[in-house]
């Protein structure tokens, strides 16, 4: 039977819930520095979407099936309402829970994704962990040397590495569910997002160097949260939280105490 509640870390114990998602690919402890700062403030939940991380694997990995399972953990830790921040996938998703659940988000947080379909872009990624067959892999570095053949960039290696570990047969394994993020990968990038308008505070965040929230998108961000902030993190792409996590945090610190 699957499991319907989310995994998570729960840091803090603050009077505000935070929640926090990770992108494609990602997991929970991809955000252990930012929990712990975050944790001085709010009671701040890194959580692992579905197929990720140690949350649960299913064949529905749609955005509409990770909005109910937002709204299903929020209900299981009796949570009425949060400030709620995502990364990349993790934005796209808290953007249709917030138009479907506006009542539940105090604040919403999107870290370098706009409210739009995007052609699919990480066709490398997949093709490598693809190849990588855990049948001959004795260790990470072997892992590595095959992503080392379609992936030139050694932060995404290294990224995709904190994925591997032991699995229950002696072996290594991926944590994320990759045949299912493949098959539903087009529907997570290339859907329009749900119809609605979330009229709360609202902060978008971009990398300064990214391209995934651009100059004429902002006119939809508007239109469909017409609150929100647009704010650039300088020296900083698609992982701004990585790249300049100061800035990131400072921000993010910013819009909750000032808005």
């Amino acid at each position: 039977m699957e499991q319907s509640i989310l995994h998570s870390k729960i840091i803090g114990t603050g009077e505000k819930h935070l929640l926090v998602f990770h992108g494609l690919f990602g997991q929970l402890d991809n955000w252990n520095t930012h929990g712990r700062q975050f944790g001085e403030i709010y009671t701040t939940h890194l959580i692992d979407l579905r197929n990720h991380g140690r949350s649960f694997h299913s064949d529905d990995s749609t955005i509409t099936a990770m909005v109910e399972d937002v709204n299903r953990y929020m209900e299981f830790h009796q949570i009425s309402q949060a400030h709620i921040l995502g990364h990349s996938l993790g934005g796209r998703v808290v953007m249709d829970f917030a138009i479907t659940y506006p009542t539940k988000v105090d604040h919403l947080i999107v870290a370098d994704m706009a409210p739009k379909a995007y052609q699919p872009h990480h066709n490398a990624i997949f093709k490598a962990l693809c190849s990588v067959d855990f049948n001959t892999v004795t260790s990470r570095k072997d892992v590595e040397e095959t992503l080392s053949l379609y992936i030139p960039e050694a932060g995404v290696r290294q990224f995709l590495l904190k994925n591997v570990y032991h699995a229950e047969n002696g072996g290594y394994d991926f944590r994320f569910n990759l045949p299912v993020l493949q098959k539903h990968y087009e529907d997570l990038v290339g859907n329009d997002l749900l119809n609605g308008v979330f009229d709360g505070p609202t902060l978008f965040l971009k990398g300064a160097k990214s391209n995934y929230i651009l100059q004429e998108d902002e006119f939809i961000i508007k239109q469909r949260f017409p609150k929100a902030e647009i704010v650039a993190i300088a020296n900083a792409g698609h992982w701004l939280h990585a790249e300049n996590p100061k800035d990131f945090i400072e921000a993010i610190m910013n819009f909750l105490e000032n808005k």
